[in-house]
């Protein structure tokens, strides 16, 4: 099992490397940079950007060097936990992400906590009860959060809440917490704000992976070792969980992987419509303003993001299943 994580871990640094050459690349292939940008925005408020002032900022910044140059003077700083300067906001990378990273992962982990508590008991009731009215609500609903869009879910949520309850659901603290330092009162705050857009983001994979867990499952149970373990007469549901769940878990412990950058990158539009301080809007608005360093490190968190949902993937699945570990060491 050592040798196996040994491995992987070796796989995510390659993978990070590469994340972050193929991020600064892309950030930097649309004309103009970051100067360009900022200048159409003054000219467009009536203010005139002189050349000087102009070559002063791309002086400023490093605007003049080769990519690489630039790639290599940014990667050299993440390795020293300096992330660059924002151009944008004219401060240090660290300092403008802040608090939003950590609300950004505390947001993840809650959408995928409500994924799999509610994807793994819908998804085994459902292919034991096949056929039945029950799993007929659950595929029905299960289409249903597929087909709308996050957004769409948000803005009808907010719109519920402001009609029927006169309630305020957007952001994820009350007023009076909003600038407040952290404290136990605030982070008790946040635990009875943070459901809305864990519900909200974990819809649509709840209801994609309730159809992954039937449909493994209903496979499983059809298989002859089930058959044989039933004559011996074994409970029908010591019998379910012992045998075919844990084979079905395979599949649905693998989507770890892509589930916690799809819900950070896929929750951008949620994050503007409910203004929740999180990375998604940075990360918008840094693209459109060409903040390549901002931009380039906000990509690079989330490819951190899948390298550890990938590695706690490959980790479950070989808890879950021994042969994977035993691939591993040949």
């Amino acid at each position: 099992m050592l040798s196996y994580l040994v491995q992987r871990l070796l796989m995510a640094v390659g993978t990070l490397i590469v994340v972050s050459i193929v991020a600064f690349t892309i950030i930097q292939m649309p004309p103009g940079d970051y100067v360009d940008a900022y200048k159409g925005l003054l000219e467009s408020m009536g203010e005139i950007v002189t050349e000087d002032r102009a070559y002063a900022l791309r002086l400023q910044y490093g605007l003049f060097d080769p990519m690489y140059v630039q790639y290599l003077r940014w990667l050299g700083g993440i390795l020293t936990g300096n992330f660059g300067l924002s151009m944008e906001y004219n401060r240090p990378v660290a300092q403008v992400i802040g608090d939003r990273l950590w609300l950004t992962v505390i947001v993840a982990l809650a959408s995928v906590a409500f994924v799999w508590l509610m994807a793994l008991p819908i998804g085994i009731y459902s292919a034991v009860r096949q056929y039945s009215f029950a799993d007929y609500a659950f595929t029905f609903i299960g289409f249903l959060g597929l087909a709308i869009p996050h957004f769409l879910l948000a803005l009808i949520v907010m719109y519920c809440s402001f009609r029927y309850f006169d309630a305020n659901v957007g952001g994820l603290f009350s007023t009076e917490y909003v600038e407040a330092p952290w404290s136990i009162a605030r982070v008790i705050d946040l635990l009875g704000n943070i459901w809305i857009p864990a519900l909200i983001l974990g819809t649509s994979g709840t209801a994609a992976l309730i159809r992954v867990m039937r449909a493994n499952l209903l496979d499983e149970l059809r298989k002859p070792y089930v058959v044989a373990a039933r004559a011996r007469g074994l409970s029908e549901w010591q019998l379910i969980l012992k045998y075919p769940v844990r084979v079905a878990l395979n599949p649905f412990a693998s989507t770890v992987g892509y589930i916690l950058p799809y819900i950070v990158s896929g929750s951008i539009i949620v994050s503007v419509v409910l203004s929740l301080p999180t990375v998604g809007p940075l990360l918008l608005r840094a693209l459109l303003a060409q903040d390549m360093y901002l931009a380039g490190t906000i990509i690079m968190l989330l490819g951190v993001m899948t390298v550890i949902g990938t590695l706690i993937s490959d980790l479950l699945l070989a808890w879950i299943d021994p042969r994977i570990r035993l691939v591993g060491q040949k």
